[in-house]
């Protein structure tokens, strides 16, 4: 599966130009560097499948765009664990809800987001019919620029984090997430106060979203070729991108408002799927610099912070998807050009 498309790089562009203008020489070196990784994350993969006739073929491979939610079409049958859940799409979110313990902070990270991700747009194109469903960015939905005060949220596994205020919001207003053709179900699980059930009851309300200046200083393209230029290995690539709120998977979320800021029902913003795009890109692009030696690195245990104590990550360690998905193994998905990825 390609990463590489406006799905990802977008939201790049657009974290950059919240607090950097076009100018600013720094940034757009940056910028080009990551292309410049990306362009050989791409070499190094085609050479690998450019001699194949069988299974994942240049032929074959899906190009990533950007996508709207699914429809609300039906549900899995998914009442007796996520009982708030009103459409397909809140089975995605529901299972983030139900296994944010174990895929943040963790070996199941990386893994984990992937091929979530390639779930949902397997749900877009044989669930809900969309044949042709990209989205140009210039489209996307603009939320106003609803955090008004300073913010402490709870974390999985115990602490807290204090956020100053953004620059206020509300709901969306305008384009396909405005509260008259879509709204948000479940949560909140890590704000207070919680939704019912813990935030997998129902609690129907609007999409939000707010504007964090001081969050969108760490979601540059510095702070990307950084990453994958400064990760000698999974452990630190992890590290430096999922275990503080100034890595670019934190900042992501926190530059975007309270939905997004809730990292068990962040999903709930369809922005979710944008950002996670670009996360994966990045470990793509880390990949790609040495396949051999970095396609099957695994690292780190099985729960957040290792809180409780859990077994090491392997290539056979698996991978719980809950109503979305049979499980899948670390090994199965750490390729972006082999089985289901392809």
């Amino acid at each position: 599966m390609k990463f590489i498309s406006l799905l990802s790089t977008v939201w790049l562009v657009l974290a950059s130009l919240a607090i950097a203008e076009p100018s600013d020489r720094e940034e757009a070196i940056a910028f080009k560097k990551v292309a410049k990784l990306q362009q050989q994350y791409q070499k190094n993969i085609h050479k690998i499948i450019k001699q194949r006739t069988t299974g994942c073929t240049n032929k074959k491979l899906l190009r990533r765009q950007e996508c709207l939610p699914p429809r609300q079409l039906h549900l899995n049958n998914t009442f007796i664990r996520i009982p708030g859940a009103r459409s397909r799409y809140d089975d995605f979110v529901g299972v983030q809800v139900l296994q944010t313990h174990f895929v943040h902070n963790d070996g199941l990270f990386l893994p984990f987001h992937r091929q979530s991700i390639a779930l949902y747009e397997k749900a877009l194109r044989g669930e809900c019919g969309y044949a042709d469903w990209s989205l140009s960015y210039k489209r996307y939905p603009q939320g106003q620029p609803s955090l008004t005060g300073p913010l402490c949220i709870t974390l999985p596994g115990g602490g807290a984090l204090n956020f100053p205020p953004a620059t206020g919001g509300g709901c969306v207003y305008s384009g396909p997430f405005t509260p008259d053709k879509f709204k948000i179900y479940l949560g909140p699980t890590g704000l207070t106060p919680k939704g019912p059930l813990d935030g997998l009851g129902y609690n129907p309300r609007c999409l939000s979203r707010d504007s964090s200046l001081q969050y969108s200083l760490y979601a540059r393209p510095t702070n990307a070729s950084g990453l994958i230029d400064g990760s000698e290995d999974l452990a630190a690539f992890n590290k430096a991108l999922d275990t503080s709120p100034k890595g670019l998977h934190g900042a992501g979320y926190f530059m975007m408002g309270l939905v997004a800021m809730d990292v068990f029902t962040c999903s709930n913003d369809p922005a979710f799927w944008l950002h996670h795009a670009q996360v994966d890109r990045m470990w793509a692009i880390w990949q790609g610099q040495d396949l051999e030696g970095r396609m099957r690195q695994v690292w780190g245990t099985q729960t957040q912070g290792n809180v409780p104590p859990s077994a090491n990550v392997t290539l056979e360690t698996q991978i719980n998807f809950g109503v979305v998905s049979a499980p899948k193994t670390v090994g199965e998905v750490v390729s972006t050009v082999d089985g289901d990825l392809c």
